[in-house]
């Protein structure tokens, strides 16, 4: 057997020990540091302060390059919204501790609380790879882009809302430009003020087709059901600024707004079960 010492009594066994232990204890620092960057809760829930720890466990912050020219973000940089500011919540705490629920004081889905709350995105749209805006009116896209045959064209459809009542009519079609599908259905409601829907909250209920090329008629009245509010809540919905064009804050906005109705729509819903 050939010689397995290095120096003395130092040999390749207790090299690749120690080759492991240091090379396991950069690997712990090296997770800790980068576990703790955006996203990690550094910021106390009720002071707003922040705990950057020890060099050791501080990774520092994080710089995202942006697309289209927008320059570099900084999550850490970016001041904390005046919303989730202690005294500014509209809402109390159900007891006195960091995690402690809130619960809402006023109305919960205008004031972005629970299911309603949203995330303060950029407000600019959101952009294809082409730098034309993503989500536009099908009317506006920049290829050319139409219902299939197949399918029931929703433009004129009455939309009823969770507690049964007309909430009023779609009047446009909002279109994915990168995916090529239904993002919005634009509603007029029955006071004259045009809304978005997101689609995943609409059911198109009416005529039925078998294998995509045979009707089935139906006793169903055609229509787009949206159970998530109810019909006087539809004038309430976060409008857009810019006519044809809707910014990424407008979309978590819009979309935390009828999520929170399945939550505060119908006094029921924020009741337990149980």
């Amino acid at each position: 057997m050939g010689n397995v010492y290095i120096a003395g009594l130092f040999d390749v066994a207790e090299l690749t020990f120690f080759l492991f232990l240091f090379f396991f204890i950069g690997l712990v620092l090296y997770l800790n540091r980068e576990s703790r960057r955006e996203g990690y809760p550094l910021e106390h829930e009720q002071t707003g302060l922040i705990d950057r720890g020890v060099p050791l466990t501080d990774g520092g912050k994080k710089t995202f390059n942006l697309p289209h020219g927008r320059g570099t973000y900084v999550p850490e940089d970016v001041p904390r919204d005046e919303l989730s500011k202690i005294g500014n919540i509209p809402g109390k705490q159900t007891f006195g501790a960091a995690g402690a629920p809130w619960e809402p004081t006023g109305d919960a889905m205008a004031d972005g609380m629970g299911t309603a709350a949203f995330a303060m995105r950029e407000d600019y749209p959101d952009l294809t790879f082409d730098r034309h805006p993503r989500i536009v009116p099908m009317a506006n896209a920049v290829h050319a882009m139409e219902i299939a045959a197949m399918d029931r064209n929703p433009v004129g459809l009455p939309v009823y809302a969770a507690d049964k009542k007309k909430a009023g009519v779609v009047s446009d079609i909002w279109v994915d430009q990168s995916e090529h599908l239904i993002r919005y259905l634009e509603v007029t409601t029955n006071t004259g003020k045009k809304v978005l829907a997101p689609m995943p909250f609409c059911a198109v209920q009416g005529k039925s087709w078998l294998g995509g090329l045979i009707p089935i008629v139906d006793d169903q009245p055609e229509l787009i059901d949206i159970e998530a509010i109810r019909a006087d809540q539809f004038d309430a919905v976060p409008a857009v600024k810019t006519a044809g064009q809707i910014t990424r804050l407008e979309e978590d906005k819009i979309q935390a707004y009828y999520g929170g109705g399945y939550t505060y729509a119908l006094p029921e819903r924020s009741e337990p079960w149980i």
